[in-house]
Order: structure tokens, then sequence, then C-alpha cells
């Protein structure tokens, strides 16, 4: 058995090079699987899902989330929902990757998995970017955003996912150290990035 968990910018291509590698390897990849199985597990939508993974709570949804554990008078309609808290779907998400793990070889996209994992020998963390420039340009032309939209979109899932790892497991997201490969998509483009980290599996999880 072994494990590739692939951190990524927004931006930078890294779930499609992630898929990539799993059909190289033939193993098995978790992604959005993740948000579905999160999402049925806790019975919300997987509308929901999406817009709080990988995303530090708000001001407003700490405070509702503590309201639902102090007097019943103080809570707020939000709270009232009685919606999963972070750290409850974090729970699910852990088991889901787990659970993963445990059937056999499995490339990892996103959710904290290089924080997870990282005790693990039997895993290679990679971590794909790009230059700014080409960061935008692909969010451009995947969510059809003008460069301005694209800029603040790339910057601002960025500053979200940095503040989700820093939260939950005090660790420098973007790190190099806590990594074992970074990858510039920018400059191999996915399908070289794709390989390089095949090549390094190969060579260190065989």
């Amino acid at each position: 058995m072994a494990i590739v968990t692939i951190s990524r910018l927004y931006g930078s291509g890294g779930s499609e090079v992630a898929g990539k590698v799993a059909q190289i390897l033939g193993w098995e990849l978790l992604d959005n699987q993740v948000v579905d199985a999160v999402a049925a597990s806790l019975g919300i939508s997987v509308a929901e899902v999406k817009a709080r993974e990988e995303r530090a709570p708000s001001l407003a949804e700490r405070l509702a989330s503590a309201m639902t554990m102090g007097s019943q008078d103080w809570i707020t309609p939000v709270a009232a929902a009685k919606r999963p808290t972070d750290e409850q779907m974090l729970e699910v998400t852990t088991r889901i990757v787990t659970e993963a793990v445990s059937r056999g070889s499995v490339v990892i996209v996103g959710r904290g998995a290089q924080a997870m994992l990282s005790e693990r020998t039997d895993a290679l963390h990679v971590f794909c970017y790009a230059p700014k420039k080409a960061l935008v340009a692909r969010c451009m032309e995947r969510d059809h955003l003008n460069a301005e939209e694209a800029a603040r979109k790339v910057d601002e899932t960025n500053k979200h996912r940095r503040e989700w790892v820093k939260l939950h497991w005090n660790r420098e997201w973007s790190a190099h150290e806590n990594y074992h490969l970074s990858v510039n998509t920018g400059w191999l483009g996915v399908d070289g990035a794709a390989d390089l980290i095949a090549q390094a599996v190969r060579k260190t999880l065989r």
C-alpha cells in the first residue's frame, strides 16, 4: 500500500495532475468523492460541503457554533439549523480518507491530507504551484471569469486553504519542508507534472 497526497494552489491544475497520476499508476483517486461522502454522512447538501471545505470558519460561524453549546436563549437562526461544526466535518473527512487508505494505494487531493498523514512512511506528499499569472489564466478559463475576478478568486481560495490547515494542524500549508516534492505546473504542464510525480513514486514507494 502507498499514498500520494497532492496539495495545490488554486489555479495550478493540481486536481487534474492527481487524476493523471492515479491513471498512470492504476491507483484509486480520492478527490470530489470526499465531498459526496461527507454530505451523505452528515445529511447536508453537496453545495454546503463545497462551500465550507478547506476554509476556516468565519467569526459569525464560530459564534453560531459556540452558541449551540450554550444557552438555548442565545441560539441564532444559523445555529438553530444544527449545521455540523467544522470539527465534525473534519472528523468525517478523516474517516473517509482513512478508509480509502485501508483499501489500497491511493492518490488524495487536498483536504489537509498532507498534514493528516504526515507521520506515515508510505506517503509521498506533493505540492502543486505555478506563477500567479498562470494561476489566474487557468482560473479565467475554467471558471469563466475576467482577469480581476479570477485574481481575486485565486487569492481568496488560497488564503482560505492556508488558514484551514493552520487552524486544524498548526502547519504552514505551502511550506516546502512539509512536502517531499514541489512541482511547478506552469512550467511542466499537467502531463509533465503527473509524469514527474509518477516517477518519484516508483523510485520511493515501490
